[in-house]
């Protein structure tokens, strides 16, 4: 059987961090790992993270747990009609509910075939602290991915103080007290721990789907090369409905774009060497007046 990990955790919090971390040890300890990525909108920058030889399928502009169940299932039985390997590892998207979105897992189809390990929750600590500027809604998911974790990684530890990472990890144990909680600086975990764990018996779930969430993901594309400055102040400007960016931006000066990430008001640039298609893909609640400057 396959053994099949679930990443879970809200936008930005580190899931395609660990989910590179997770594919290289899998593939040191000699075993063959496959992928399949849930993004909510049309495009998946993430799936960028997944180097090449290693299978990949993706479910774009929809829900792994709610819409998009049915796709979800057809794309996990082509990959395991197309491709050998040893260990599945799914990367739902921010606005997933962990437990609904193991019905594609569990299909009579391919079921199984299928080891069920555990869902690994990445909570961002930094916006555990800040929770008071979420909205019901979101702050529902996020408790929601914390209660379901079979392991829960308190990350973005270096952003805190001594005390404020005993605060997070004490709060976070106390609302799961089962999972194991580890803090982690960009979600470097060891795989052995993920394969300790094993799936617990789920509580009463209560429904967050992407309609009652009012989350949207727009693409905005680039026209010209903009000054890094000007970007940057853009970013600074945009309203805390935004959750989190990601994409390609062209720099004035510079023969490539940028991948660009951004999220909970932080930006990471990484150069690129190739041309890619300059455009962002922004995710958040209200995003009507959102455009490029």
């Amino acid at each position: 059987m396959i053994d099949v990990y679930l990443f879970s955790g809200f936008l930005g919090s580190g899931k395609t961090t660990l989910l590179k971390h997770v594919i290289q040890q899998a593939k040191d300890a000699g075993l063959k790992p496959a992928v399949f990525m849930n993004e909510l909108g049309e495009m998946n920058f993430d799936s960028d993270a997944v180097e090449d030889g290693i299978p990949l399928k993706e479910l774009l502009d929809g829900c792994i747990c709610c819409t998009g169940s049915e796709k979800s299932e057809a794309q996990l039985q082509t990959l395991l009609a197309e491709e050998e390997f040893d260990v599945l590892l799914i990367e739902t998207t921010g606005a997933a509910h962990p437990v609904e979105a193991l019905d594609a897992i569990f299909s009579p189809l391919f079921a199984e075939k299928l080891k069920f390990k555990g869902i690994v929750t990445v909570a961002d600590s930094k916006r555990w602290l800040d929770r008071s500027q979420l909205s019901p809604q979101i702050w529902s998911l996020y408790l929601e991915q914390i209660r379901h974790a079979d392991l829960i990684l308190a990350n973005k530890m270096d952003l805190l103080t001594e005390a404020e990472q005993a605060q997070v990890t004490f709060e976070v144990q106390g609302l799961n007290p089962e999972a194991q909680i580890i803090q982690t600086v960009q979600s470097k975990v060891p795989f052995s721990q993920l394969q300790k764990i094993s799936a617990s018996k789920s509580g009463a779930v209560q429904e967050a789907p992407v309609s009652k969430l009012n989350l949207n993901a727009k693409v905005l594309e680039f026209q010209n090369p903009v000054k890094r400055d000007d970007f940057e102040d853009w970013l600074r400007a945009l309203p805390e409905s935004v959750f989190r960016i990601k994409g390609y931006v062209p720099l004035e000066g510079d023969k490539y774009p940028h991948a660009f990430q951004y999220a909970y008001g932080m930006a990471q640039w990484l150069p690129e060497y190739m041309k890619m298609q300059t455009q962002i893909v922004v995710i958040g609640e209200n995003l009507e007046g959102i455009e490029l400057p």
